[in-house]
């Protein structure tokens, strides 16, 4: 059972520019106190299959973390075009936020984006040398949540026996609790 749960990222700009730094929201849920803060990192993957060209834009530790639902802005710098290989520049890469406890990976979420220019003639013909200055990203609302059992520091507060064991069989969210989607609601 997992004592953090993310229940949405907010982009605020986007599209935007790819030189731009990227700002978004995160609204998470505590269900118990955490002695240690939370640690957040946001990681561009311009190569699927070569990690060592990652990125990581930022990071940020997030704490004291109350019970209740919490919210945070976090600010990543945009990807260093020189550690980009040239043919992966343009169309889809990924961007994945992480969160951790105590240096366990307890959810990812990851996105889609693609780059391209910010004009008709530069998509038809593209430039010979890459112009950043001209290229625009856009991030997907589809995405992935993949989250792991790690080992919490605390058990959650129980509200009486009748309550533990509605929070022991609570389900848990899908991706589409994030996005926005009402899948579980009709009309």
């Amino acid at each position: 059972m997992s004592i953090v749960t993310i229940r949405n990222v907010e982009f605020f700009n986007n599209p935007a520019r790819f030189l731009d730094p990227y700002h978004f929201r995160v609204t998470f849920e505590c269900i118990a106190p955490l002695k240690d803060d939370l640690e957040w990192k946001l990681i561009y993957v311009s190569s699927p299959g070569n990690e060592e060209l990652d990125q990581e834009l930022d990071d940020c530790l997030v704490g004291p973390v109350p019970v209740g639902v919490n919210s945070f802005e976090f600010e990543g710098l945009a990807p260093d075009p020189a550690k980009i290989p040239t043919e992966d520049v343009l169309g889809v890469a990924a961007l994945i936020l992480t969160g951790s406890y105590r240096d366990q990976e307890f959810v990812r979420v990851g996105y889609y984006q693609n780059t391209e220019y910010d004009n008709d003639d530069m998509k038809a013909t593209p430039p010979e040398k890459i112009q950043f200055d001209r290229l625009v990203r856009d991030i997907s609302t589809k995405l992935r949540v993949t989250r792991f059992q790690i080992k919490w520091d605390v058990v959650p507060q129980s509200q009486g026996h009748a309550a533990a064991g509605a929070a022991a069989s609570a389900a848990v969210p899908s991706a589409n609790d994030l996005d926005g989607d009402d899948a579980n609601h009709s009309t």
